[in-house]
């Protein structure tokens, strides 16, 4: 890629990234965001290339494409050690949700706390209210409602002097999914409907996915499947499923809840309930009780594209540690077996594909986790 000499041609190329992500076209944003960061690197602006890199992680979390965040993180380590640059506070925020969106809650935590330190220490009162939103985000999903409350609180103060409305948005429609969660449903939707009058001036196409997504939920969990339907299927519409996998993937899996998404739309279904794997081609596959390979299918298929190591699979699978004297043949006996269970064509695979050190399911499989 030719290098790009004038500072502001560098901003022309990140606004404009920026834009279509705004828009959710996070496909296109990714080549200005790309163009853009390579330039601010060779021009050693590190500042202005980790605000690239971050709008880079939030679009790859999206699109859930595991590699490339693996590939910014590894050039992060590189920048670190080389040139000795450290990371600011939205650079971990970034790291933080990339590690929430897979359900790496723990990790997560780590990232956000470390940002909220970072911040604080520069007295960067934005950044600050992008980490304890972060933290709020983890609270909830770790079961700690009272704990992400107080955070969303915190964060109502520094909204009365700073102007943050999309963040301000965002963190009153994790306010209403813990009021859901706590099973307070009335006034969870007061609080979304309050989101939705300010929403329509706003006209964030994310947040407004997000929003219909949470009212749906709410409605679905309150016994409502009529307007649950509506809201899930309008926040469908809406998401384009390239660009928003993530965001396509947890809806189509409410809608599976009140049989709204249609088996034949899915290369792979996982029945976690009847323990039943239907492949596109082949049908029902009956596993007979193999419990080790139905763990470790649903170990891939939580993660399309995500490379599982072998020390990681035989962590989860076996409940063992490493021993490559030990694992390894019992590891590729063991795929080998998944494989013959799910591929229509043993000899040609389209699911699961081995790596350096692992193995992952295609990331362009469409699959769906029925729980």
């Amino acid at each position: 890629m030719e290098a790009l000499a004038v500072n502001g041609s560098l901003e022309s190329l990140a606004e404009v990234g920026r834009l279509y992500a705004d828009r959710c076209d996070f496909k296109t944003a990714e080549t200005y965001f790309l163009r853009a960061a390579s330039g601010y690197l060779e021009k050693k602006d590190f500042v202005n290339y980790l605000r690239c890199i971050n709008r880079l992680l939030r679009a790859y979390a999206e699109m859930e494409n595991h590699s490339a965040i693996d590939d910014v993180k590894e050039k992060l380590q590189e920048l670190m050690l080389k040139e000795k640059v450290s990371l600011d506070s939205r650079t971990y925020y970034s790291l933080g949700l990339c590690a929430s969106y897979k359900g790496q809650n723990k990790t997560a935590l780590e990232y956000l706390e470390k940002s909220l330190a970072v911040a604080l220490a520069a007295d960067d009162k934005e950044s600050i209210c992008y980490a304890i939103n972060g933290i709020s985000i983890i609270y909830t999903a770790l079961g700690r409602y009272e704990d992400a409350l107080k955070e969303i609180y915190n964060l109502q103060v520094f909204f009365q002097v700073l102007p943050l409305p999309e963040l301000r948005l965002s963190s009153q429609i994790m306010n209403g999914h813990i009021l859901r969660e706590m099973g307070k449903f009335d006034q969870a939707l007061e609080v979304f409907w309050k989101c939705y009058e300010e929403l329509r001036e706003q006209k964030n196409l994310h947040i407004f996915i997000s929003l219909l997504y949470a009212m749906g939920v709410t409605y679905l969990e309150s016994g409502n499947h009529d307007l649950a339907r509506m809201y899930l299927m309008l926040a469908k519409s809406s998401a384009d499923p390239e660009n928003l996998r993530y965001s396509t993937r947890i809806i189509e899996k409410r809608l599976a809840q009140i049989g709204d998404v249609a088996i034949v739309d899915y290369d792979l279904v996982f029945d976690a309930v009847n323990k039943q794997i239907t492949e596109k081609k082949k049908g029902k596959v009956d596993f007979k009780n193999q419990f080790i390979l139905l763990d470790l299918l649903r170990l891939f298929m939580k993660s399309p594209g995500e490379v599982h190591s072998k020390e990681l699979i035989v962590e989860k699978i076996w409940k063992q540690s490493y021993d490559p004297r030990v694992h390894d043949n019992k590891l590729y006996v063991t795929i080998k077996r998944l494989r013959k269970m799910i591929e229509p064509d043993f000899d040609k695979p389209k699911y699961i594909f081995r790596a350096k050190n692992g193995y992952y399911l295609n990331k362009n499989a469409r699959v769906l986790l029925q729980k």
